[in-house]
């Protein structure tokens, strides 16, 4: 009896589905015969699926702007075996062998690789150290074999004096002629498009134009949206051709004229340009900058790579001096020439001043210069895109894993020496993106809907507009709310309604690989009435509410540190695994031109050196840091009244 209850039941049930299916069943069936325009309408209507038809970007792409290999002059004096093959099988998740024979293996796979090679000389050093006779004929290119062929410290003044002759836009010219540029960049772009990958890995094409007047860094990464068909029609701007940017804007906009293609470029290390990165008073003419020198440079420049093994360049403590941050794997000791820094140079260096001094730009000349993004890379010269503490292979193949590498010169200019402990295991770019192409990743560069890590790949969602509330930040899908009521990272607010302030729903989700999150804090500045530019770090959502709260002064208490050096581990017993809020600028005046980024900060988690130290069973200096707090920082979103 209880079994004919039971399917007494379930026949009821399925006569009820039935009821009410079928009629609707029928009145579809119905309107597919009679009224297609009626099936295109329902097909419109949002469905059940939250996932079906989002038209905004749902991914994040990890990748890395600017790697070197073995074609880069510099990198190959250095002892860099690997080329651009080796390069982007790493990237794409494979074992290789590195320059001394170590095997390495990313933890896992990046989305997208620029191999971004100097452009001065590309490829002619594997030659010179193969001892070629026609090359030989030319004494300085001698020198240089026979003092990289006694290795050690020969070696390394040898690769420094290379360094600084292509820099400067002296290299020899039997190593720059058209013809033997036009074999190795034919060759780059053949490799590149045997990698790419649409849909799964993305080779895109770029390199480095390597300016360095009077050992000023000016180096930027030239990227390309396009394929090798259009990229071979022209051959990369060279230091050779010209030291100043604003010929490299005119070579771009040439090669745009020329092919119908697109490109952009990014700079870095501000901070060992003493004080000419971001000026504004132009280096070149020594007269303040101009409107075109403005609309050029954000027209060609809208990304800045904020942090890289050359040290952070988010903000300095100098400049920044109530931001308990802001001292983050610093490098302020000269240029590359070097010419030791003034104080007076470092405003013109780092990101933040720059965002700052870019509204002052805007307010007399109608144009923000500095309106970037922001990402990070490697910078590395190994052909190893490596960002992980626990798998740091260093800046060039000289440093890669060995027991001495901590306390080794990796560069010693005039009196300027940087010893292996100071390279910094960073970083990466994230690119909110709708697929993994060329095209889409380049078109999230130009509208900066990007942010940079120093090597974590935490998720990060920023937005701003003027109706987020609390509520919001109880969404699981801060992109579905997000993009509905505001502008991601890199957008603009303008004209605010009346009575109103801008909101912004930001949230986090830790990488599962590194530590948890300490806090997500927003960084604003803005331009006041006088003309005069200001600052301020917000804590806006922390890990360990419940324990922790901001003092009297406003300051959160440290979220603790777990870290066992001597064991190179930590514990995600602190911090929390995912932040999320929504926050309004409690100081908003309408009147005043501001930006805000978003920084996130991991709990302290073991430095490399930390890893090399237990590794190796070897004892540094106290002066070596171990312990490390990653971040992340996104681009801005700018207010304009």
């Amino acid at each position: 009896m209880k079994i004919l209850r039971v399917y007494g039941a379930v026949l009821a049930a399925l006569i009820m589905i039935f009821a009410f299916v079928l009629p609707t069943f029928a009145d579809f069936a119905g309107s597919v015969k009679g009224d297609k325009e009626a099936v295109k309408e329902a097909i419109k209507k949002p469905s059940y699926s939250p996932y079906v038809d989002r038209n905004f970007p749902t991914m994040v792409l990890w990748g890395d702007t600017h790697l070197h290999t073995s074609l880069s002059l510099d990198a190959r004096a250095f002892g860099a075996t690997l080329g651009p093959e080796e390069a982007y099988r790493l990237a794409r998740g494979e074992v290789v062998t590195a320059s001394h024979g170590e095997r390495v293996k990313l933890s896992r796979p990046l989305d997208w690789l620029v191999v971004a090679d100097h452009s001065d000389a590309m490829g002619a050093m594997n030659k010179i150290v193969a001892g070629d006779p026609n090359l030989m004929r030319d004494p300085t290119i001698k020198d240089w074999y026979d003092r990289i062929a006694k290795g050690g410290e020969s070696a390394l003044m040898a690769t420094m004096d290379i360094i600084q002759t292509f820099t400067e836009g002296k290299t020899p010219d039997v190593i720059m002629k058209d013809s033997f540029a036009n074999s190795i960049w034919s060759r780059y772009l053949e490799t590149a498009e045997e990698y790419n990958d649409p849909g799964r890995f993305t080779a895109m094409i770029g390199y480095e134009w390597t300016s360095t007047p009077g050992g000023n860094n000016l180096h930027r990464n030239v990227l390309y949206r396009g394929d090798a068909d259009e990229a071979r029609q022209m051959l990369p701007y060279t230091a050779a051709d010209s030291v100043n940017p604003e010929d490299l804007w005119k070579w771009m906009k040439s090669y745009e004229d020329k092919t119908g293609g697109q490109v952009l470029t990014l700079a870095h290390n501000g901070n060992l340009s003493n004080g000419i990165m971001f000026p504004m008073i132009n280096p070149e003419t020594g007269k303040p900058l101009t409107k075109e020198y403005v609309e050029a440079r954000i027209r060609w420049e809208p990304l800045y790579e904020v942090t890289q093994i050359k040290g952070d360049g988010e903000a300095h403590p100098t400049l920044s001096p109530n931001d308990e941050f802001a001292d983050y794997e610093t490098w302020d000791l000269s240029n590359l020439g070097p010419v030791f820094k003034k104080p007076e140079m470092l405003q013109y260096e780092y990101a933040r001043e720059a965002l700052k001094n870019g509204l002052k730009l805007e307010q007399k000349l109608g144009t923000n210069p500095y309106k970037f993004g922001m990402v990070g890379s490697t910078d590395s010269h190994t052909g190893l895109a490596t960002a992980e503490e626990e798998n740091f292979f260093g800046k060039h193949s000289g440093k890669e894993p060995k027991p001495g590498r901590w306390n080794a010169l990796v560069a010693a200019m005039g009196e300027v020496k940087i010893y292996g402990w100071e390279q910094v295991a960073s970083g990466y770019a994230a690119v909110w993106t709708t697929e993994n192409t060329r095209e889409a990743i380049f078109d999230a560069m130009k509208r900066k809907e990007v942010y940079g890590t120093t090597g974590p790949r935490m998720t990060v969602w920023f937005f701003g507009g003027w109706d987020f509330e609390a509520g919001d930040a109880r969404q699981r899908t801060p992109g579905q709310v997000g993009y509905a009521k505001g502008v991601s990272m890199g957008g603009d607010l303008r004209n605010a309604p009346k009575g109103k302030g801008p909101t912004f729903l930001v949230a986090a989700l830790k990488d599962p690989y590194s530590g948890n999150l300490d806090r997500i804090q927003i960084v604003k500045g803005w331009l006041d009435g006088r003309s005069k530019t200001h600052e301020k770090v917000y804590d806006v959502v922390w890990g360990d509410a419940d324990k922790r709260k901001p003092g009297a002064d406003g300051m959160l208490a440290p979220v603790g540190n777990t870290v066992d050096v001597a064991d190179a581990t930590w514990t995600n017993t602190i911090g929390d695994p995912e932040l999320i809020t929504v926050w309004k600028d409690p100081d908003f005046d309408p009147l005043f031109k501001a930006f805000y980024y978003a920084r996130v900060i991991e709990i302290p988690t073991p430095r490399w050196t930390a890893y090399d130290a237990k590794r190796y069973g070897v004892k540094m200096d106290p002066k070596v840091p171990m312990t490390t707090q990653e971040r992340a920082y996104t681009s801005p979103i700018w207010y304009t009244p």
